[in-house]
């Protein structure tokens, strides 16, 4: 278990989802997670929701904008988020909304790397972040899916000073990005057996502690699993997953909780 109380500048710190039905996703995930949360009276606050696990925030819950589907949002803290819109630009991303205030709690801006995947910066005021990770039933991991890794290497390496190092063992391309000599993040390169529609995107893991019943409770609650419980040698089980509104996650088993 992981009880942060701050998050480095380039360390990924927070998710939330994106959904069209603020009260069917705090059912969902409720039941999936054991969840609990209410919408914010602040009307400024759409309804945002910070799910906790017991006393603690581990994620978030807004509603869609515009056409954009239903999706997970990875955060990467940032000490100044105008300086970083600033190098979005500089190092070939784009912006795709700029830094603005969020009531008190922070301020956000959110951005494209070269190959189109989305990701949204924080400078945190009275939200840091993510407030347990690593138990069961909160975040473990962030993940880059790209058809473009030496693009996306150059592009993190000066925003967030990240480097890449080679994991991945025979047959398994896979990719750590390191903030010094901490890993981060991953990093998948998305080759041709990779449906030509699905874009360059973030994906977020959730921690369980038994994959399989996790993977069956999704689909029992109407969601739908992508990818089956597979095992990944020397790290444990992991299954993609949609919610009923189709936004994707990962479900993990780690190897020291895997039953």
């Amino acid at each position: 278990m992981v009880r942060p109380t701050r998050y480095e500048p380039g360390t990924p710190s927070w998710a939330d989802l994106a959904s069209p039905d603020l009260e069917a996703s705090r059912a969902f995930y409720g039941a999936l997670f054991g969840w609990t949360g209410d919408p914010s009276t602040d009307p400024e606050a759409r309804g945002y929701t910070v799910f906790m696990l017991g006393d603690a925030a581990v994620a978030g819950l807004g509603p869609t904008f515009g056409d954009t589907p239903p999706h997970w949002n990875t955060y990467v803290t940032v000490a100044d988020a105008d300086e970083a819109v600033a190098t979005v630009t500089a190092a070939g991303g784009q912006v795709l909304m700029e830094s603005m205030d969020v009531l008190n709690v922070g301020r956000m801006a959110v951005i494209a790397d070269p190959g189109g995947a989305a990701l949204s910066l924080w400078q945190p005021h009275d939200h840091f972040g993510a407030e347990v990770r690593m138990e069961p039933n909160t975040l473990c991991w962030h993940e880059l899916n790209t058809r473009d890794p030496d693009a996306a290497t150059a592009f993190f390496g000066k925003l967030f000073g990240w480097e890449a190092r080679e994991v991945g063992g025979p047959g398994m391309d896979y990719t750590e990005l390191r903030l010094g000599e901490t890993g981060v993040a991953g990093m998948i390169t998305m080759d041709e057996q990779w449906p030509a529609e699905i874009p360059s995107h973030w994906m977020v893991y959730f921690a369980v502690s038994d994959c399989v019943a996790a993977a069956a409770r999704v689909a029992e609650l109407g969601g739908e699993v992508h990818v089956p419980p597979t095992d990944i040698p020397g790290v444990g089980r992991f299954s993609v997953v949609a919610d009923p509104h189709g936004a994707a996650f990962s479900l993990i088993t780690l190897d020291d909780v895997n039953p």
